[in-house]
């Protein structure tokens, strides 16, 4: 207990004072009775009312001494320990006890201020929407706010490995001043950075504001204008032929009108499949540098995917063999990207595969395959089609790039389904393999990491 520590310590210096306050008037009238200058009788009872006098202060003394060392080391205990008697007899220690009283009750509202203000700027740090992270002197990691742990997660390493942040960080702390700089990162996905470094004797904040969505839409606007002008030209070209054709030469031709409009619908669902395609990827990359946060069951999913695609595979004659197990992880998804995902393959899988064919798609915990890591799970479809040459693999899931163009636009291809399933697995950090042999078919596989 506290009072207890204060006495033992505070009473052995009181009993000390005590004993020199008693100890003067014995050897002053100890001397006088020696010298013959005063009676031992009256020198006796002298001594013994001066000694009686000294011990009564002194114990009044002692006790306040008590009570004021309890003030002064409350500023270091709990307030429940404080000493319960605070009156003190003395009356210039009464005032110093007031005036203890009065600082430690300031001490303790400012300390309270001061920890309730701290706790309130750590909270707005924790909810700024850019990621902030602070480094040591030598520029490692000593803490990130919740935005850095959602933005980067497991990438902070390669943000701050990255050769612009380190210059950056260099220049900051040799100039003892905010610097700006852009850092662009490849992978997972490609980021365009703005980071602020701030140097603050000793520690070193870094700011980062992600403009990925800002130069994406840029991108996007660019990269739209081209594709659909270079894509849209031919059936363009066509339609415009057809109708000049229809308004001239074939103007009273039934025969000819009912063909030709037959083709122009044609050019013209191909557009819209186009420009839709595009807008889809568009908005993809446009997200694609934040992962997704739901959680999602693939086998759900997957049923509702072939479900859909029932009637597409009776026109082919096409057989689709399934195994999804029952105890599949749950992913961290997009349902409606994966969706796209998976609908592209099984397209694909369908419009390449033989006819009459055997279609495959199976669903696996990782680990199955020493390509992909352990934690997450594995999607294959494999056709049974001519397969592709290996030279083309590499270029598959570019925008447009085509194997057979002849024979993709003959099923109504557009060039874009696997950039698009490129860009979601890269949104959901997955991953995708192709594999093929040219004449026994392809096989596509993606894999997905799961939570945790």
């Amino acid at each position: 207990m506290a009072r207890p520590l204060l006495l033992d310590r505070a009473w052995p210096a009181a009993l000390a004072f005590f004993l020199a306050l008693a100890a003067l008037p014995s050897v002053v009238f100890g001397l006088l009775v020696v010298l013959h200058e005063l009676h031992p009788l009256p020198a006796f009872l002298a001594w013994a009312v001066c000694s009686l006098v000294a011990v009564g202060f002194g114990i009044v003394l002692g006790r306040d001494i008590v009570v004021m060392t309890g003030l002064v080391r409350a500023l270091q205990i709990r307030p429940e320990d404080m000493p319960r008697d605070t009156a003190l007899l003395v009356p210039g220690m009464r005032s110093l006890g007031q005036e203890a009283i009065r600082l430690i009750h300031a001490e303790r509202l400012s300390r309270a201020r001061l920890l309730a203000s701290a706790a309130e700027d750590r909270a707005l740090v924790e909810r700024l929407p850019d990621p902030l992270l602070k480094l040591d002197s030598a520029g490692n990691l000593v803490w990130r706010n919740d935005s850095a742990v959602a933005a980067f997660g497991t990438e902070t390493a390669a943000l701050l490995r990255h050769p612009m942040l380190r210059a950056a960080l260099g220049d900051a702390v040799k100039a003892s001043a905010p610097v700006r700089g852009q850092v662009t990162l490849a992978v997972p996905v490609p980021r365009d950075l703005d980071v602020t470094v701030i140097p603050l004797n000793g520690p070193v904040y870094v700011l980062v504001t992600d403009r990925t969505h800002e130069r994406a839409l840029e991108k996007m606007r660019a990269d739209f204008v081209a594709n659909s002008s270079h894509e849209l030209r031919t059936p363009l070209a066509s339609l415009i032929g057809f109708i000049e054709t229809l308004r001239g030469p074939a103007a009273d031709d039934p025969e000819a009108q009912k063909r030709f409009l037959g083709i122009m619908a044609e050019q013209a669902a191909r557009m819209q499949r186009v420009i839709a395609d595009l807008l889809s990827l568009s908005r993809i990359e446009i997200s694609e540098h934040q992962p997704p946060e739901d959680l999602l069951d693939v086998r759900p999913l997957l049923e509702r995917i072939i479900a859909g695609m029932e009637p597409m595979l009776q026109g082919n004659e096409t057989r689709l063999e399934v195994a999804i197990p029952p105890d599949l992880p749950v992913v961290p998804a997009d349902a409606d990207q994966l969706a796209q995902v998976f609908t592209n393959l099984l397209d694909n899988a369908i419009k390449y595969g033989k006819r009459g064919g055997c279609i495959k798609l199976v669903a696996a915990r990782a680990g199955t395959d020493a390509r992909f890591a352990a934690n997450g799970v594995l999607v294959s479809v494999a056709d049974d089609g001519a397969g592709i040459p290996r030279e083309h693999i590499p270029r598959l899931t570019e925008r447009f790039y085509r194997v057979d163009k002849g024979r993709s636009r003959a099923v109504g291809g557009t060039g874009l389904g696997l950039a698009i399933v490129k860009h979601v697995i890269n949104r959901h950090r997955g991953r995708l393999m192709i594999d093929s042999v040219e004449g026994r078919g392809t096989t596509f596989t993606v894999w997905l990491p799961a939570r945790g």
